[in-house]
């Protein structure tokens, strides 16, 4: 009967843990689709590559060795430590315990131990990655961009990981101890000694039967609960570049670095007023140019937002941030991930979207940061998963320039000297090359 009871509260919990999860990605996904339609489906090698290079292989983290190391040793243990838990549902579902052990034999013995020096090493690299940003305070980590929840959320996943590896390991070493006193039906699937939580035996070898049952139950049911509640708390925390690395890293853009998408209604326009001649009888004006909001902004743009990691390598190469300016590009993905949201709950509150009196541009993200940016690319160099501030950037500073007219002087005098005169300068085509003259 106690057995029938937990299979109940477990498959309740698990239900309902799964499908709370598959909801909120599911507005995620509807909230990225808001954006404008863009094709991405050129060059699947390419592309095919990115994924395994940048996402799998994390090509770009490697460029700080030890970093990278400890970094991927909890995403290793994220992934495999994943197959663990399925023997865990399972479990959970059919009221067994260890249910693989018999079928894969001494395998199973193997996983498990590989399972748990994972476990280890994502403990050591999360104990490392919490003193980086609590005590020795790298700088990136330290900076206003992350003031208040996001660097509250950095540390609370950092000391859940801590929290899960931990459960793991003490369910497993009470679990064998069970077993070497031939109690229950922990001693019907028997597995040989693992290396970690079999040097933690002694620990709890003195504990009678009633205790040890209770701390591996315990811990057991902690594990799955935290993980499903672990899964439950990524979509709102920055560690969903877990999730969407992958597709980010697939979609990247691949044109040469540095070259800017250009509006062909814009060159059209060009076009026709130096050739009318070859203007069409229905040519229609664009309806706007660059982006206000963020549904200007592509697909592919939003995405990136839900991408950002905010590890703030961004900000660290970018020049602008370096001098003290007011940009920072880390910043730049979090204000578009907070307004999205803000859209997207306006959405599901009213159908469709409602007019707020905000947009993008102004109110969360400033003329002065726009302005600062020297699209140096550097920002998108040394993102980890293909995040493209700039592509935000360029696209607000469109908006800001040929929709409100609003740019600073020095730009003005150029844009004229270009309408009028084909060139930056003010020299008209005919005096061009005047000065050749004037040095002989």
């Amino acid at each position: 009967m106690i057995h029938i009871v937990s299979q109940i509260i477990f498959i309740t919990a698990a239900a309902a843990g799964i499908g709370l999860f598959a909801k909120r990605i599911s507005r995620i996904r509807k909230n990225i689709l808001s954006g404008r339609d863009a094709d991405y489906s050129d060059q699947p090698a390419a592309r095919w590559k990115n994924l395994l290079l940048l996402a799998f292989g994390q090509k770009k983290m490697f460029r700080n060795p030890l970093v990278a190391v400890l970094h991927f040793f909890v995403y290793a243990g994220f992934i495999i430590i994943n197959i663990e838990v399925l023997e865990i549902i399972l479990d959970g579902i059919l009221g067994t315990h260890r249910l693989f052990a018999a079928f894969l034999g001494s395998l199973y013995g193997f996983l498990i131990n590989a399972f748990e020096i994972l476990a280890l090493l994502v403990i050591v690299s999360c104990a490392v990655f919490l003193i980086r940003r609590n005590i020795i305070k790298i700088k990136r980590f330290i900076s206003k961009d992350l003031d208040g929840w996001p660097r509250s959320d950095a540390n609370y996943i950092l000391l859940t990981e801590i929290a899960l590896m931990l459960l793991f390991l003490t369910m497993n070493t009470t679990g064998l101890v069970l077993q070497s006193k031939g109690y229950g039906y922990y001693a019907e699937n028997p597995t040989e000694r693992f290396l970690v939580s079999g040097m933690l035996t002694p620990l709890y070898s003195t504990l009678n039967e009633a205790t040890l049952v209770a701390i591996e139950r315990s811990c057991w049911w902690l594990h799955i609960l935290g993980i499903l509640a672990f899964m439950n708390y990524l979509p709102y925390s920055k560690h969903l570049h877990i999730l969407l690395a992958f597709p980010n890293a697939y979609y990247a853009r691949l044109l040469p670095k540095g070259k800017m998408n250009n509006m062909p209604a814009v060159q059209n326009e060009v076009l026709y007023a130096m050739q009318p001649e070859q203007a069409p009888a229905n040519a229609a004006p664009p309806a706007s140019f660059g982006a206000k909001d963020v549904f200007d902004l592509t697909w592919r743009n939003l995405l990136d937002a839900y991408s950002c990691t905010e590890c703030g390598r961004c900000s660290a190469a970018c020049p602008a941030t370096t001098t003290g300016k007011a940009l920072s590009p880390r910043k730049i993905m979090m204000d578009t991930r907070d307004r999205l949201e803000e859209t997207g709950k306006n959405i599901r509150m009213n159908g469709t979207f409602t007019d707020d009196g905000k947009t993008l541009l102004h109110d969360y993200i400033t003329v002065e940061e726009l302005r600062a940016c020297t699209t140096c690319n550097a920002c998108v160099e040394e993102c980890p998963v293909s995040i493209s501030p700039l592509e935000i950037i360029l696209e607000l500073r469109r908006s800001l320039v040929m929709e409100e007219s609003n740019a600073p002087q020095e730009w003005n005098a150029m844009f004229s000297n270009i309408e009028n005169n084909f060139a930056p300068w003010q020299f008209s085509p005919d005096e061009r090359d005047k000065w050749a003259g004037e040095t002989e």
